[in-house]
């Protein structure tokens, strides 16, 4: 739900959380994504955005002309962080700029907003996230997109001598990138990968896995238990991918990851890495590991299951917290754990998947685009910064952006520790956003793994059958790490 957002189904990209922050400063200087990324930045711009709703004078304070007396048409995904934040966002908004806004919080980002879309009267914000986002690529290929420079550009609320994009944990620009252009803003630091309780570890004296075969032991022993080993939200096969992925980019190192990212012809076929990773996963599923049924659920579902001790791990970004907390127990204890380790990995176990998701957007026909803009602006304030955290348990992309008595709860404040744990060895695909088609192909094919309909290679086949299909699309020359 994210990512990123981040992310990904039903959930949206949630985060990771503050705990006093380690420190805040302290902590966000540990929690950068790797600066071997990336795209051009974003271009300077200088004029003043172009937008169809009533406009005032445009100066330092305001730098998109907001009027007072407008509207302001907000709507967010209904998720793992609920709503509770925009309305509170909402409420200071308008407070300070004497608009009127208007709030929708739902799942169906594209059963609400497609023919509004296609009307040419889309809202002025939306959080594009969930199972039911549209698709970013496909928004910025019929030109619906507003270019985000402005914002970046901006100087920021908290210290006017800076731009916003000089106070974005790296790596946030690069997220929000469509063939060359900045078109979304995304706002939750997330981090991805297996969750687990540790109340039930320390109950079965289980030790949590740092290697494959040590996970594989953890789930054989959960067998034995009439536990499952692994549960994952079957309906949505986003959650098992990351599984595979993070083991690739792991096991392959950066160069792994980049590969698929940059569409090259032997990113899976021919990837020793690659089918190492399908293969390792893949055991779990012939040696009868995953929990009984999981294939079928849908990502509640399977995570109530797993808060109900009928599994030992999940695999997950960081808003499952949030998004389980009535139906988690309170002394489950969740526990965050980085992807264990193939053998000869090029990355150390303490490297994670983390990165900006919950990608946040101003439609490029937006009756009040200024609103829309500043908007955004302000969501990058400490302020701002500090009412997501308290509502929504989860960090965000703003450096240093949370007042340091925020206060976490119990498996947020685990995947913190393992960002400090994790240093600059810290990964995020690029691809999920750049190429829809491409992710929901390679998705299916994880669903027919899980369920044994197909086999490591033909794994393999079909996700490299995606890739090159993908580099037919002429936006791919503009999408390009290096």
């Amino acid at each position: 739900m994210g990512s990123t957002s981040a992310h990904g189904e039903t959930s949206t990209g949630d985060g990771l959380g503050r705990r006093d922050l380690i420190k805040r400063s302290a902590a966000l200087g540990l929690i950068s994504v790797p600066t071997m990324s990336f795209l051009t930045a974003c271009a300077s711009g200088g004029e003043a955005p172009k937008g169809s709703g009533a406009k005032a004078a445009i100066t330092k304070e305001n730098p998109f002309g907001v009027a007072k007396g407008t509207k302001l048409d907000v709507v967010v995904f209904k998720g793992g962080f609920g709503d509770d934040y925009a309305k509170a966002w909402e409420a200071a908004f308008d407070k300070k700029w004497g608009t009127s806004s208007s709030h929708l919080g739902t799942p169906e980002i594209t059963g609400k907003l497609q023919t509004r879309f296609n009307g040419g009267n889309p809202p002025d914000v939306v959080d594009d996230s969930g199972a039911q986002k549209i698709k970013l690529d496909v928004l910025f290929k019929s030109n619906q997109l507003a270019d985000l420079t402005p914002v970046l550009d901006a100087p920021s609320l908290d210290d006017p001598n800076k731009k916003v994009r000089d106070l974005l944990i790296p790596g946030t620009v690069e997220q929000g990138m469509q063939g060359g252009k900045c078109v979304s803003l995304n706002y939750v630091y997330t981090v991805f990968g297996f969750w687990y309780s540790g109340k039930l570890f320390k109950e079965k004296g289980w030790t949590p896995p740092k290697t494959w075969d040590e996970f594989l032991d953890v789930c054989t022993k959960a067998k034995d238990a009439g536990i499952g080993g692994l549960a994952h939200q079957g309906k949505f096969p986003y959650y098992i991918n990351v599984v595979i992925m993070d083991l690739i980019a792991k096991k392959g190192g950066l160069d792994a990851m980049k590969a698929i990212d940059n569409l090259e012809p032997n990113a899976f076929e021919g990837s020793a890495t690659a089918l190492a990773a399908v293969e390792a996963l893949y055991e779990v599923v012939e040696k009868g590991l995953l929990m009984p049924g999981t294939n079928g659920l849908t990502h509640t579902e399977s995570q109530t299951a797993w808060n109900q001790y009928k599994a030992a791990f999940i695999p997950s970004g960081s808003w499952l917290e949030n998004e389980q907390i009535k139906q988690t127990p309170d002394d489950f204890d969740m526990r965050f754990l980085p992807m264990p380790l193939l053998p000869d990995s090029a990355l150390p176990f303490e490297a994670i998947r983390a990165g900006a998701g919950e990608p946040f957007i101003v439609p490029e026909q937006a009756a009040n685009k200024p609103g829309g803009l500043e908007f955004l602006r302000s969501m990058l304030s400490r302020e701002w910064s500090t009412i997501f955290a308290q509502q929504a348990n989860s960090l965000t992309v703003v450096k240093d952006g949370v007042d340091p008595g925020v206060k976490l709860r119990p498996g947020t404040q685990s995947a913190v520790a393992a960002l400090k744990e994790a240093g600059a060895n810290t990964f995020n695909y690029l691809y999920p956003d750049w190429y829809s088609e491409m992710d929901t192909a390679i998705q299916d094919a994880s669903n027919e793994l899980m369920a044994k309909r197909i086999q490591p290679k033909e794994w393999i086949k079909r996700a490299q059958a995606a890739v090159n299909k993908a580099a037919q699309d002429p936006n791919a020359k503009n999408n390009r790490r290096s």
